[in-house]
């Protein structure tokens, strides 16, 4: 018989992972497959939700007979945990267990691990080996890895425009651009991050739920710019529905499931995105917010991109033509990663990583 290539248990583990998306969060993905002696899979997990069992745990507990996990190996996403956190360490699981290797994708930034819990792997006499699969592992994680090495949420720019580049009608009036498939995509996007940001023009002239509707899955972190607070409280976003952050210049008492953070004025001659984003960012990474969806408007958006604070943008292309309105953003890049069809419109992809 055969014996297959370690990538593929990887794979399977990498697979695994991509199952506690949007429950996980903010803890990163993680599958975890044990491998018997004979080369089969006897154990399986990841990580299902935040505060629940990590991957190790639930692959190990999955194993039917124990003893052969003394001549078992580990494949496991990302580098097992050193640290005492919501669960016990999980380095402390696998030498527990008497397991022989452990073969990791990718090392954790995370300061309360850095290679704590592959130094206490090997101290314990396990063989360890890293980096299978590492550029797969980092793309999956890719909001885990960018919120502890850029100290900010992971952004994804998107819009619908017009065949014509526009992606609103005149004087910012609500004009459906993007057809069923792609409504249908953004809201399971919306899903997928943790926090979803409008500006204050589309809060007040589209009074947007921002909330996933039309896909089952956890319900973002409503965010908005509203520095004078010119939002009427009939909106949706004031709704009180789900948990919601209004970034403004002006004091209000917070209240459930709404908070206002009320952040200093900026020179009148200052730009807004070096001084205003920059601190909302901040923000929301002490917050623990590891991604956010960026929805508009196009003072946002541009305000995002000529800073370079971006890591997708994803925009619809109609085929239909407005003839006027509001510009969408001009990107100026070399090209799109990726093209694609989304019922009658065109969805194109950028990376900015």
């Amino acid at each position: 018989m055969s014996v297959p290539d370690d990538s593929l248990f990887m794979h399977r583990a990498l697979d695994l992972a991509a199952l506690g998306r949007g429950y996980a969060r903010p803890n990163p993905l993680v599958g975890c497959v044990v491998v018997g002696p004979d080369n089969t899979i006897i154990g399986e997990g990841y990580h299902q939700q935040y505060g629940g069992s990590h991957a190790e745990v639930n692959a190990l507990a999955s194993v039917t007979d124990p003893a052969l996990l003394r001549q078992s190996r580990v494949f496991v996403t990302l580098e097992p945990c050193a640290h005492h956190g919501k669960t016990p360490p999980c380095a402390d699981l696998l030498i527990a267990h008497g397991v022989p290797e452990v073969i990791v994708c990718n090392d954790d930034p995370n300061p309360l691990v850095a290679g704590r819990g592959l130094e206490k792997l090997r101290a314990a006499g396990i063989r360890v080996r890293t980096g299978l699969l590492a550029e797969a592992g980092r793309q999956l994680n890719r909001r885990f890895f960018t919120s502890q090495e850029k100290q900010r949420p992971y952004l994804v720019l998107k819009w619908a425009e017009s065949a014509d580049g526009f992606l609103a009608g005149p004087h910012f009036q609500q004009v459906q651009i993007s057809g069923p498939q792609a409504q249908l995509l953004t809201h399971q996007w919306r899903t997928d991050e943790a926090a979803i940001l409008v500006g204050t023009r589309t809060a007040l002239h589209d009074n947007p739920r921002l909330n996933a509707r039309e896909w089952p899955g956890p319900q973002p972190i409503r965010l908005t710019i509203d520095k004078n607070l010119a939002l009427p409280p009939s909106h949706h976003i004031l709704d009180g529905s789900q948990p919601t952050i209004i970034y403004t210049h002006r004091e209000r008492a917070s209240r459930p499931n709404l908070t206002y953070v009320t952040l200093p004025f900026a020179p009148a001659s200052a730009p807004p995105a070096p001084d205003l984003l920059p601190t909302v960012l901040a923000d929301l990474h002490a917050r623990g917010v590891q991604s956010v969806l960026v929805e508009g408007g196009p003072t946002v958006l541009n305000a995002l991109i000529s800073n370079n604070l971006w890591d997708e943008i994803r925009v619809f292309r109609s085929a239909k033509r407005l003839e006027r309105g509001v510009a969408a953003p001009r990107l100026g890049l070399r090209g799109w990663q990726s093209h694609e069809k989304a019922g009658p419109d065109d969805l194109f992809r950028y990376v900015n990583w």
